[in-house]
């Protein structure tokens, strides 16, 4: 491995076998991951098999079970039952082998991991551990082999065992709450059905190659991306819309890897594997995103390595202070090991990251994908959402908004001559008016000598009648004359930006048809929320003013700009900005980039496999502006949460560790190491379960 390979290997200090090529949580406790010194191999990763979450319930029991006899011999037996187990010659060394072997077997593992630390001069909890059950250890040795009659024996295995059952509760809270990787990696079936010759096979979906042709039979998953060649069905695509609410397909239409098919059965096409298919591109944008760190999880990173320094050195004074005070060098070494205990930053270093890895998978379900955790923590602040029109807040293709018939006559019949003079037109005006009539179960009538009118539209004969289908240029050409009440309705709907086609027959004007960029009922929904939520919203769009501000108008958006080109979007982004707002800007990611790169927060839109746009902080697999108030919500809910693990794990070390030190002795009050590792263990796992309830918030 070479230099840079070095730099990028990290690993976690109590369970080296878990190695990433980029910083972040470990998969199976939740600490920091550490830099590696070298790629584990498969021989290291067998010579820490051990450090698996079971493994901690195994050595709890056999450290349970040796401490029964040493609490037998022990001061305390004696104090609180008046008695002690019958002493013979070499008792002590009897104690002192069982200690021995709780030392090494037991608390090995603190003792490994914290030497990982050290040697990546990254010191932390397994540090903080490592010395204070290794104070204990030396400490009683040392009692037994110059004759002395106190040892720490009972404080040290009562604390070891205490501390393998509260990290084996704790990797199981983080288990429960970790793995969004592993989530999605689950989303695909193992093996794919293929069609070879006249028969079919199963293999392995590694061995799939593009343009194999998989059969998918009903209620299975889609093993790889492809486009349906046979076959009718509806599938369940909710890893790319976060709703189950199933989507009908048919030949030619696209499927994504791991949707879950219907009733029906489907042939599919493979045409993209490995890292190139949707879920790899999801896959990557969630790694990413776990291994990226928030503001808040620098600061948590930052306090819990101080506290670690401050840890090591109160320890060393409260160890001094006891002994210049006379107190003896045993209550002065339990001192040292409380302190110690209680000061491990294990609730500090977990509060922000489990919490962050929790709403990334939240975010992963409900197809938001968090490229930036930064992102995601500057969403709570946005208070204006900039949208870019077309493609966002409307469809990006026309539809029928309104038709006016002249003297008397019917919608349907003019829509129906318009609808069948341009059936054969390929012209994105002329395919609007048609699919209209399709939705409105109109019969179309067969054209002949179908016509392009340049720049004018589009003319045919319909039943021995020659029709016009186009703007008012048509209107000039053969002199037709709007009466007073018909051009004041077709000029309203001009102004409101909308474009008015005109149908003549022969001579005589049959009515008109006004087509709009469709406003996408979502985009109501959406705007309505954000207001709901104190956001305002504006919009930018290269269209005209009467474009624009009827879009505006029909969704109460407070400010838009017209007539943009897409190179000026950025600067309208900095106009915002400049009035002291934070700007979330919503585009396609592709022409939109600079303004997505300008605002506070650059939210993509794009979906199937256009999840990989580099502009932007958050991407939207569906094209749903409804999912940017979840944004805002999901940002708030866990900087809250963030907020709530700060406090719960710096006031449990503000009000434990004098307590550990001694200060309350006086009075009587004294807090044992055993004592201290059950409340350093209670704090961690408080803190794990108040992230986990994040999960039971509806965005």
């Amino acid at each position: 491995m070479n230099r840079e390979e070095h730099k990028k290997s990290y690993a976690c200090p109590m369970h080296p076998e878990v190695v990433s090529d980029k910083p972040g949580m470990c998969s199976e406790c939740g600490m920091n991951l550490i830099p590696a010194k070298k790629k584990k191999t498969a021989a290291d990763a067998d010579r820490h098999a051990g450090h698996k979450t079971e493994s901690f319930l195994r050595k709890f029991l056999v450290v349970s079970a040796l401490t029964v006899p040493i609490l037998a011999y022990s001061e305390l037996f004696e104090k609180v039952f008046e008695r002690t187990a019958p002493k013979f010659s070499g008792s002590e060394f009897v104690i002192l082998a069982f200690g021995s072997i709780i030392f090494f077997y037991g608390g090995w593992i603190f003792l490994a991991s914290a030497r990982r630390e050290l040697k990546a001069r990254l010191p932390g909890m397994m540090t903080l551990i490592a010395l204070a059950i290794t104070a204990a250890y030396s400490f009683s040795v040392f009692a037994v082999l110059t004759g002395r009659e106190h040892t720490l024996f009972w404080e040290l295995s009562t604390l070891i065992a205490v501390m393998l059952l509260g990290h084996w509760i704790e990797m199981r809270a983080v288990a429960g709450a970790q793995g969004a990787l592993k989530e999605l990696a689950k989303l695909l079936p193992d093996t794919a059905e293929v069609i070879r010759g006249n028969a079919t096979e199963i293999i392995p979906i590694a061995e799939l190659k593009i343009g194999d042709v998989m059969l998918v039979k009903p209620g299975g998953k889609v093993p790889a991306d492809g486009k349906i060649a046979e076959g009718r069905s509806e599938l369940n695509e909710s890893i790319i819309t976060g709703e189950s609410k199933p989507v009908s397909k048919q030949a030619n239409d696209e499927l994504i890897a791991g949707s879950i098919n219907g009733d029906g059965t489907l042939k599919v096409s493979v045409t993209k594997i490995g890292e190139h298919t949707f879920l790899a591109g999801v896959m990557r944008l969630v790694a990413d995103a776990q291994a990226s760190k928030s503001r808040l999880q620098m600061l948590s990173d930052r306090a819990a390595f101080y506290l670690t320094v401050l840890a090591v050195a109160a320890g060393g004074i409260t160890l001094t202070l006891w002994l210049l005070a006379g107190a003896g060098i045993v209550f002065a070494t339990e001192r040292l090991v409380a302190v110690l205990v209680i000061a491990c930053p294990h609730a500090l270093g977990l509060a922000i990251p489990l919490v962050a890895s929790i709403s990334t998978t939240m975010a992963a379900r409900g197809g938001l994908l968090v490229r930036q955790r930064l992102a995601l923590e500057a969403a709570r602040k946005i208070n204006v959402v900039l949208f870019d029109k077309t493609g966002t807040l409307t469809k990006g293709e026309f539809g029928v908004d309104a038709i006016i018939a002249n003297d008397g006559g019917s919608e349907d019949n003019v829509l129906q001559l318009a609808a069948s003079v341009n059936s054969h037109s390929e012209h994105p005006l002329a395919k609007a008016m048609v699919s209209e009539a399709r939705k409105r179960q109109l019969l179309l009538t067969e054209v002949k000598d179908f016509e392009r009118i340049p720049s004018g539209g589009a003319k045919g004969w319909l039943e021995g009648t020659e029709m016009f289908v186009g703007n008012e240029r048509l209107l000039a050409e053969k002199a037709v004359r709007l009466h007073s009440e018909f051009k004041s309705r077709a000029d309203i709907l001009s102004r409101q930006g909308k474009t008015v086609i005109y149908v003549i027959a022969g001579n005589a004007l049959v009515g008109s048809i006004a087509l709009v960029d469709v406003i996408r009922e979502e985009s109501r929904e959406a705007v309505k929320a954000l207001k709901e939520l104190g956001v305002k919203v504006a919009m930018v769009t290269g269209d005209s003013e009467d474009v624009a501000k009827w879009v505006s108008d029909e969704l109460g958006v407070d400010e838009y700009f017209a007539k943009v080109l897409p190179h000026e979007k950025s600067e309208k982004v900095r106009i915002l900005q400049s009035k002291g707002y934070k700007v979330a800007m919503v585009g396609d990611g592709v022409n939109d980039a600079p303004a997505l790169t300008q605002a506070d927060l650059g939210i993509a839109i794009g979906a199937g496999t256009n999840v990989a746009i580099e502009s932007a902080g958050i991407i939207l697999v569906k094209s749903d502006p409804r999912d940017i108030p979840k944004i805002i919500k999901l940002s708030r809910l866990t900087y809250g949460k963030m907020i709530q693990n700060l406090f719960w794990a710096t006031a449990y070390n503000i009000v434990a560790l004098p307590l550990a030190a001694g200060a309350l002795v006086f009075k009587g009050i004294i807090l044992e190491p055993a004592v201290a590792a059950v409340f350093m263990s209670l704090s961690t796992v408080i803190v794990a379960f108040n992230a986990v309830l994040l999960r039971k918030q509806k965005l």
